[in-house]
């Protein structure tokens, strides 16, 4: 029998003036409030029930008891804990039972469950995975959690353009990676603004 595919969402109850901070700076905290609800809501009800992967939210440790009307389906729990977000996610990842592990934001209008299918087939052969995002980032990271352990997620320079970068540098030369479709994580007023030109 293969081990169950997992799939963390790494997000954050929906509290105004909690979430969406960079956002919030450019369009304001009530708007970067409902931005984050309802994205967050969607998403859930796209990737939450299916069937192909077990679906975890990953929450920082003072929300673990949280109740959350955003969080439309009962899943189970990881806690981010403390530390930068390299620290929190590679903590997700441990927390998991064995299997081939995604993770993904909560700001990512565009995500599709096709594009979690896409990421867990391309660990079928490579040990990493990443969606790329425009700005330099990524919106998506897996892990095959095969063989060797890899822990990517220290001394990256987050936030930036050079985050996708420094997490492929710290991978073994050798390690086999792949690269799913690039997609817009909404981080400010910019990415937010073209987000709403696209779903008028």
């Amino acid at each position: 029998m293969k081990p169950a595919r997992h799939l963390i969402v790494f997000t954050r109850p929906a509290r105004l003036g909690a979430v969406k901070t960079r956002l919030a700076a450019g369009i304001g905290a009530g708007e970067a409030w409902r931005f984050h609800r309802g994205t967050v809501r969607a998403l859930l009800g796209r990737v939450g029930r299916d069937a192909r992967w077990r679906t975890w939210l990953a929450l920082p440790s003072v929300a673990l008891g949280a109740v959350d009307r955003t969080w439309s389906v009962a899943m189970p729990r990881l806690d981010q804990g403390r530390g930068d977000i390299g620290r929190r996610m590679a903590r997700a990842f441990a927390q998991l039972p064995p299997g081939p592990a995604v993770l993904i934001g909560g700001d990512i209008p565009s995500l599709r469950s096709r594009h979690i299918v896409a990421a867990f087939r391309a660990l079928g052969r490579a040990e990493a995975v990443f969606g790329p995002a425009t700005d330099g980032g990524f919106w998506l990271v897996g892990l095959a959690r095969r063989g060797r352990t890899l822990d990517p997620f220290s001394g990256v320079r987050w936030s930036t353009e050079h985050a996708l970068a420094d997490v492929r540098a710290k991978l073994p030369k050798d390690a086999r990676v792949a690269l799913v479709e690039t997609l817009e994580d909404v981080d400010d007023a910019m990415a937010y603004q073209r987000w709403r030109a696209k779903a008028r």
